[in-house]
């Protein structure tokens, strides 16, 4: 799969949750071989936690497993520091990421440390965060720990 066939699997995820009245970030877990681990979206509306950010949830769908080197982690926005710090402890090898422009999170200490990261840049992403931080301020401040 390419990165971009892998973030059509997150982007789905984001619009489920914008359509289940959450914040629409999705996540997707690949592992090595291109095969789908886990796919989420950011559910802290839905669920009324806080931590179950899109990539906490890509991940949890993932189950257990013994090691997570050379897997990618997909998601619609760059990873906050909550979810960069998941990438590191686990040792996810790819981050592939839809936008930045709405949100800078840790993708670029991640580079520091190893982790390689493609930023797409997709206008798809950019436009639906933007449409939704410009109809919910309150609930994307309170999504980015900033209300």
């Amino acid at each position: 799969m390419t990165p971009a066939d892998m973030l059509a699997v997150a982007v789905e995820e984001a619009r489920m949750g914008l359509a289940e009245g959450g914040i629409p970030i999705g996540a997707a877990l690949f592992g090595g071989d291109g095969s789908l681990w886990g796919r989420g979206h950011n559910r802290r509306v839905q669920d009324d936690d806080a931590s179950m950010h899109a990539e906490t949830s890509a991940f949890r769908a993932a189950g257990r497993r013994k090691s997570y080197r050379g897997t990618t982690m997909v998601t619609t926005l760059s990873p906050c520091w909550y979810c960069s710090g998941l990438v590191r402890q686990f040792g996810i090898s790819h981050v592939v990421i839809g936008e930045a422009r709405t949100f800078v999170g840790g993708h670029d200490w991640l580079a520091e440390h190893g982790v390689s990261i493609t930023l797409l840049d997709d206008p798809g992403c950019v436009s639906m965060m933007e449409e939704f931080i410009a109809n919910r301020p309150e609930l994307w401040l309170e999504d980015i720990g900033k209300d």
